[in-house]
């Protein structure tokens, strides 16, 4: 089991996991030109991939889907309410095969195992997601306001996680950010402050951790040493231990 990240941030989120010939990507919130030149940038054309596994409908997440899919023909899973969403947007124009899943229900794609659990976030039904090949297990978190005892269960004991970062509040409090955004990003439904996501961190079984990857950083209010910071001190390490997923250049291939 391997994964890479196509680039993470507000312009537009994507990450590919690779189980023996199972290759799915979790959200694209990038334009197809994009989205097909970061493939071939992780050595993979969309025709490699076996699905699109979708945790909201916002663009920086969804808002990639519906062209790659309908392009190439990939199947995508997503909740009710996020495919609602992106119908509201248009994104139902054409046809393209989709998958309704059930937001507490594990599923099966050709190899890869997937288990979708509830976060808060302001998004119609979003969903995170554990991904693995039976043995190793990839844990996501992005794009939630706080964490919820379900959200520790699910992501307890991998072997890998991929944690929101989004910013620093005291950044976000002296920032330029209009006062409203400045609420909504802070908010129960908005996204994770590095201190928080680093209680997240020791609050869960750690003791299986390969790899642990900020993700979703604000370009505006954090910075990449604020946010290894947080999560080195959570797990009591090295802060040159703890990874960044970038805007640009996501990160590349890790295995489990």
């Amino acid at each position: 089991m391997r994964f890479a990240s196509l680039g993470s941030g507000s312009e537009g989120n994507a990450l590919v996991v690779e189980v023996a010939r199972t290759r799915l990507m979790l959200d694209c919130g990038f334009s197809l030109r994009e989205a097909v030149s970061r493939l071939a940038r992780a050595g993979l054309e969309p025709s490699d991939l076996s699905g699109i596994v979708v945790t909201h409908e916002h663009a920086d997440h969804g808002g990639g889907v519906f062209p790659l899919a309908s392009r190439f023909g990939i199947p995508v899973w997503l909740t009710h309410g996020t495919l609602a969403a992106l119908r509201e947007t248009g994104a139902d124009a054409g046809e393209w095969p989709f998958n309704l899943i059930d937001s507490h229900a594990g599923f099966s794609i050709g190899d890869v195992l997937v288990q979708p659990f509830t976060v808060p976030h302001d998004a119609r039904e979003p969903v995170q997601y554990v991904l693995s090949d039976g043995a190793s297990r990839l844990g996501v978190l992005t794009d939630t306001g706080c964490s919820t005892a379900h959200i520790e269960s699910n992501l307890s004991g991998c072997d890998a996680l991929v944690l929101e970062c989004n910013y620093d509040f005291h950044m976000l409090a002296s920032g330029s950010y209009p006062a409203a955004l400045k609420t909504r990003i802070a908010s129960r439904l908005g996204h994770l402050d590095n201190r928080t996501s680093g209680e997240i961190l020791a609050a869960l079984d750690h003791s299986r951790l390969k790899h642990v990857i900020a993700a979703h950083l604000s370009q505006a209010n954090n910075t990449p040493e604020l946010a290894r910071a947080a999560l080195a001190q959570a797990l009591r390490c090295e802060p040159g231990w703890i990874s960044v997923a970038t805007q640009d250049e996501g990160f590349s291939w890790r295995d489990l």
